[in-house]
């Protein structure tokens, strides 16, 4: 063999061992993208499921997953729409089973090699069904004052979807912050029986409005329609609405769901996802969740009430005040 032709073949074997060398070297997750699926029983434009889904999204355009997901997947189809995707491969499965608890739990025992990551109600289950929730009663409490301290009436009202544990706390919280700014604020408390009926939400504040409240809680879509047409102020939840209406909507409690998906990707593609609670990186101090920006209302919050909402954010930060947990149905004062 001519020395240029050996040296060249040594050059080659030499790159190529560097290659496979660096190839082995990178994490497993690294090397392909996580086979992800969600199913949401709303439209992904509703509230609490449009947070789930603004993270996978982020999630796949960072080239992490492949991202598909079924929504308006009525109870009775999500047993049969689960077990699709866990035929179809996907490796994490996300949704909300508050509905189908038991049925969603049997797919999980069914599929042991899949992982599932699920808002629920319930605790977690080995070997690979885990839970979270919108824990975000700690911005709910701080929304909360900022409404006390808008209403010039001292009279609240509260629109929900369901009068489930999971509405209750962040109801009570809201209420609670709210009293510490006011003491003798009152509350007018509706339950709308859906999770996405803007319409049915729109006449409930409405009544509201009527009876006398100038500032709504709008815990679903719809409130704050009828607050913009009626000239009152609204409290957004989950999701910050004030870019829609910039002259109703003065805070919101909002959720972010990134800290939760985040971690259930990586624990996915090491190989190290189990049946855990996440609901805890829904808090504060892990920013699943805070205070959205005063906006355009930065200037029309009285200074005072700024500087308290301040302090108590500082308070909850630094562990020094725990946000309540109160899990029983609200009821109106009035």
């Amino acid at each position: 063999m001519k020395p240029f032709a050996r040296r060249s073949l040594l050059n080659l074997v030499a790159a190529s061992a560097v290659l496979i060398s660096a190839t082995a070297a990178m994490p497993v997750w690294a090397q392909a993208k996580l086979k992800v699926a969600a199913i949401y029983t709303v439209p992904v434009e509703q509230q609490w499921v449009s947070r789930i889904h603004k993270a996978l999204n982020e999630a796949k355009a960072r080239g992490e997953i492949d991202y598909v997901f079924s929504e308006n997947t009525a109870n009775a189809d999500y047993e049969r729409v689960m077990r699709q995707y866990a035929e179809g491969g996907n490796t994490l499965i996300l949704g909300e089973v508050f509905g189908v608890e038991a049925a969603a739990r049997k797919v999980a025992k069914d599929y042991p090699k899949a992982s599932f990551l699920m808002g629920s109600s319930g605790k977690p289950q080995a070997p690979n069904f885990s839970v979270f929730d919108n824990y975000i009663q700690e911005p709910a409490y701080l929304s909360g004052m900022v409404a006390g301290g808008m209403s010039k009436g001292g009279h609240i009202g509260m629109v929900g979807g369901y009068p489930i544990p999971e509405v209750n706390r962040l109801m009570h919280a809201f209420m609670l912050g709210a009293k510490e700014i006011n003491p003798k604020v009152k509350f007018t408390v509706s339950f709308i029986g859906s999770w996405f009926d803007p319409p049915k939400a729109k006449e409930a504040a409405f009544a509201m409005i009527d009876k006398g409240a100038d500032v709504l809680y709008a815990e679903r879509f719809g409130v704050s329609d009828a607050a913009k047409e009626k000239g009152k102020l609204a409290i957004g939840n989950v999701i910050n609405t004030q870019p829609q209406y910039p002259d109703t909507v003065v805070a919101s409690a909002l959720w972010n769901m990134e800290p939760t998906v985040d971690l259930a990707i990586k624990k996915a593609k090491s190989g190290q996802f189990k049946g855990e609670d996440y609901g805890p990186y829904s808090m504060m101090k892990f920013k699943g969740s805070e205070l959205a920006p005063l906006g355009t209302f930065e200037s029309k919050v009285p200074a005072e009430v700024v500087a308290k909402v301040k302090a108590k954010q500082a308070a909850i930060l630094s562990g020094a005040f725990k946000v309540p947990v109160v899990e029983t149905e609200p009821k109106s004062s009035n």
